[in-house]
């Protein structure tokens, strides 16, 4: 064998090896680029994953702050018509006049001298109620009308002799009926929703 072939089988077998030796290396390469690949898919999916949730929550935060407004604007508007329906009775109840005035301050005010024994009562109503409380109280011995007060009718009574306060006016009836009959009320108002 002459030095010149020795030289070729020499160089042959290096390209050889380095033929083998790029092989591995691309398989490696290639071996890193899918790892990577995989890698940043599976980030991305993880992210997109973390997004959605992001905005589902978000979405759900934001629903339930609207919910949340819509309930307190409807229970505002629900207070407000109850404002207005109180405010209409009061109304109604101030302009009561007549025989149902009359029929209802002697019933008010029976109630409230049944609650005194014997003795001088004084009785406080309403100033446009002053001659209707005048003409009611001759028929009670012992009550004169003693001023007025800011009510929409009805009579206070007081006793010096036993310290005690009876408050049968209109305001306060319909203070108590309107706490007890609150829910109803609304109940037939917006149909029990």
């Amino acid at each position: 064998m002459s030095l010149e072939t020795v030289v070729e089988d020499i160089r042959d077998e290096a390209r050889a090896r380095a033929d083998e030796i790029r092989g591995e290396a691309d398989e490696r390469a290639q071996e890193i680029i899918d790892e990577a690949e995989a890698d940043a898919e599976q980030i991305r999916a993880d992210r997109e994953a973390e997004v959605d949730r992001e905005i589902s929550q978000e979405r759900e935060q934001r629903l339930s702050s609207a919910k949340l407004q819509a309930k307190q604007a409807r229970l505002g508007a629900r207070r407000d018509v109850l404002e207005d329906v109180r405010a209409d009775v009061e109304a109604a109840l101030a302009d009561l006049g007549g025989d149902r005035r009359e029929e209802l301050t002697r019933a008010l005010l029976d109630a409230a001298v049944a609650e005194f024994d014997d003795g001088d009562l004084a009785v406080y109503g309403r100033a446009d109620d002053q001659d209707l409380l005048e003409d009611v109280l001759t028929d009670y011995d012992g009550a004169t009308f003693a001023g007025e007060r800011d009510c929409l009718g009805g009579v206070v009574v007081e006793s010096e002799s036993s310290r005690v306060r009876v408050n049968n006016t209109f305001d306060s009836l319909l203070e108590t009926v309107w706490e007890d009959n609150l829910r109803d009320i609304s109940d037939r108002l917006f149909d029990a929703q």
